[in-house]
C-alpha cells in the first residue's frame, strides 16, 4: 500500500548546508526563504541604483529600467509570439501619441527592432515545427512579389538617393512582413476574439481622445506642436476651427482609423452574438464616425457609405436591402440640407469634389505628373517624394511634389511597373476576401472576415485622394486585416474537417 502524499512543514525541512547551492536556492526564493536575505539582496541592490542615479543622472536608471523590463519584453516576443503579436499592435497604435508627448527616444526603430524578433522567433520555431506553409498561396507570393521589388529599389538609376530608400522601405516594405507574422501566430478563434477586442478598446480610446480635444482642447505638447511650424498651422486650421487628429500622426489618420474601427463592429454585428454585444458594438461605431467628423478629413466622410454598399451586395436579401434604401435616404438628406455646422458642411463638401479647391488641385498635380511615370517604368526611386525626399535630395525634381495619394506615390516613386504589382496585390487581397466569406460556413468566422473585407475595400478606395497606408497604426493593422482574411478560412477548414468524420460516423 502506497503512504500518502505529505507536505512536509515546520520542523521537518531539513535545512540545507551553509552557502550551499540549495541553501542560496531556498534563501533566495520569494516563497521558501524567511526572507532576511532576499531583503539584503534587494536593499544593496536599490542603494547601488541610487549611487548611480545620484552619481551620473537620469540616463543610467533609465538604462536600467530599460534592461529590467526590456529583457522580459524581448524574451517574451520571440518564446510567446502571441505576447509579442498583442505588444506590437498595442504599440502601433499608441506610438505617435507618445512620440508627441516628448519622448525623445526612436520609437519607430523600436518598432523595427520588434519586428525583428518575430522573425528570428519564427525560425527559432521552424527548428522543430517545420511549418512552410504561410509562404505559400497565391496571396503570400504576391505580397513577397512586393517586397522584393521595394528592396530592388536600392538599384533604381533614377533614383536621387539611397538614404532616403533605406528610411522608405521599412515602412513600405518590411511592416509586410507582419503579415506572415500574423499568419503564423493566430491560429485559434479564441485569440482573435482577443486581438479584436484590443482592437475595439483602442478605437474607443481613440475615438473619446478626439472628442476630449474637440469639447475640452488640446493639451501643452499638442498645441507646442500645432504652433511647431506655420504648414502645420495652415494644413489643420480651416475655417476658424481646428482638426482633430487624436491620438494618431494626423486628422488624416484619425479618421480612416475611426472610419476602420466603425466598420469593425457593423461586420461583427452580422455574427452570432447576444442582443446586448450588438448594442455595445453599434454605439462604439457610432462614437467612432461622430469623433471622425472633428477630423475635418473629406476623404474619410465618403467610405462608410461607400462600404455599407459593398456589404449589402455581400449579404443582398430583402432586409438589407430595405435597410440600405433607407440609409441612402437618410444620407441623401444630410448630404443637401442646408446648414451652418462647419462640420456638416465639410462632410457635405466631400460628395461634391468639383467643388472642393484642394481636390481640383490634386487633379491638376496628377495631370502634370503623368509624363514623368509614364517616362519612368520603375518610378523615380522609392522615397523621393515627401519628408524623405526633402530631407535627403531636396534639389530634386520629386522633393517639391506633393502626391497626395497612395497610388500616386507609388505610380511617381515605384513606376508604373510598381503600381501594377500594387495594383494587383489589393485586387488579390479583396477577391481573397470575397471568395472566402461566401465559402466560410461558421457564422462566427464569417462575420470576422466580412469585416476585414468592408476595411481592406475602405482603405483602398480612401488611399486615392489621400495616404492611407504608411502610418502607425494602420499601415500594422492593414496586414493583420489581411492575414485574417486567411486565418479565418484557415480555421473554418480545420473545424470542418474534425466535424465532418462525426458526422460520417453518426
Amino acid at each position: 500500500m502506497e503512504e500518502p502524499f505529505h507536505i512536509p512543514v515546520g520542523s521537518e525541512k531539513t535545512p540545507g548546508k551553509f552557502f550551499s547551492r540549495e541553501w542560496l536556492a531556498d534563501s533566495l526564493h520569494p516563497v521558501k526563504s524567511d526572507g532576511l536575505l532576499m531583503y539584503l539582496v534587494m536593499l544593496c541592490a536599490s542603494l547601488f541604483f541610487a549611487y548611480l542615479i545620484t552619481r551620473f543622472g537620469f540616463i543610467p536608471g533609465v538604462l536600467i529600467l530599460a534592461v529590467l523590463i526590456g529583457l522580459p519584453v524581448v524574451y517574451g516576443l520571440i518564446v510567446y509570439p502571441r505576447f509579442g503579436v498583442l505588444v506590437f499592435l498595442s504599440s502601433a497604435y499608441f506610438i505617435m501619441f507618445i512620440d508627441r508627448m516628448g519622448v525623445d527616444f526612436p520609437l519607430g526603430t523600436l518598432m523595427d527592432f520588434m519586428e525583428l524578433l518575430f522573425i528570428i522567433g519564427f525560425f527559432i520555431h521552424q527548428r522543430t515545427e517545420k511549418n512552410w506553409k504561410i509562404f505559400k498561396g497565391p496571396l503570400s507570393i504576391m505580397i513577397l512579389i512586393w517586397i522584393l521589388y521595394n528592396v530592388l529599389e536600392v538599384l533604381n538609376p533614377s533614383a536621387e538617393s539611397r538614404l532616403a530608400w533605406l528610411y522608405t522601405v521599412r515602412s513600405v516594405a518590411f511592416i509586410m512582413l507582419m503579415f506572415f507574422v500574423f499568419l503564423y501566430n493566430i491560429r485559434t478563434r479564441e485569440f482573435i476574439r482577443i486581438v479584436l477586442k484590443l482592437w475595439l478598446l483602442f478605437s474607443l480610446i481613440g475615438a473619446l481622445y478626439g472628442l476630449k480635444q474637440e469639447f475640452f482642447g488640446f493639451n501643452g505638447p499638442e498645441e507646442a506642436y500645432l504652433h511647431s511650424d506655420p504648414n502645420i498651422e495652415q494644413l489643420l486650421f480651416i475655417g476658424g476651427t481646428w482638426r482633430k487628429f487624436s491620438i494618431f500622426t494626423d486628422p488624416v489618420s484619425f479618421s480612416y482609423n475611426m472610419v476602420i474601427s466603425a466598420l469593425l463592429c457593423i461586420g461583427l454585428i452580422t455574427g452570432p452574438l447576444k442582443t446586448w454585444k450588438k448594442v455595445v458594438l453599434g454605439g462604439i461605431a457610432a462614437i467612432c464616425l461622430y469623433s471622425m467628423l472633428y477630423s475635418g478629413t473629406r476623404g474619410a466622410f465618403v467610405l462608410p457609405p461607400f462600404a455599407l454598399a459593398v456589404m449589402a451586395i455581400l449579404r443582398f436579401n430583402k432586409r438589407v436591402f430595405l435597410v440600405g434604401a433607407i440609409a441612402a435616404v437618410l444620407l441623401a438628406i444630410l448630404v443637401f440640407m442646408p446648414t451652418s455646422s462647419q462640420s456638416v458642411q465639410r462632410f457635405q463638401s466631400a460628395f461634391r469634389p468639383s467643388e472642393d479647391a484642394s481636390f481640383n488641385v490634386r487633379k491638376y498635380n496628377q495631370k502634370r505628373i503623368q509624363p514623368y511615370i509614364l517616362s519612368h517604368p520603375i518610378g523615380g526611386g522609392l522615397g523621393a517624394t515627401g519628408a524623405w525626399g526633402q530631407r535627403f535630395a531636396p534639389y530634386s525634381f520629386l522633393a517639391s511634389f506633393p502626391p497626395d495619394s497612395g497610388y500616386v506615390r507609388v505610380a511617381v516613386e515605384l513606376g508604373w511597373v510598381g503600381l501594377l504589382i500594387f495594383c494587383t496585390l489589393m485586387f488579390m487581397i479583396l477577391r481573397t476576401g470575397i471568395l472566402h466569406f461566401y465559402a466560410i460556413r461558421d457564422p462566427e468566422l464569417k462575420s470576422y472576415c466580412l469585416s476585414m473585407v468592408l476595411i481592406v475595400f475602405a482603405l483602398n478606395l480612401g488611399n486615392y485622394p489621400q495616404e492611407a497606408l504608411v502610418q502607425f497604426p494602420t499601415n500594422v493593422y492593414f496586414y493583420l486585416v489581411t492575414a485574417l482574411i486567411v486565418i479565418t478560412k484557415r480555421i473554418d477548414d480545420e473545424d470542418r474537417q474534425l466535424t465532418e468524420p462525426v458526422k460520417q460516423v453518426l
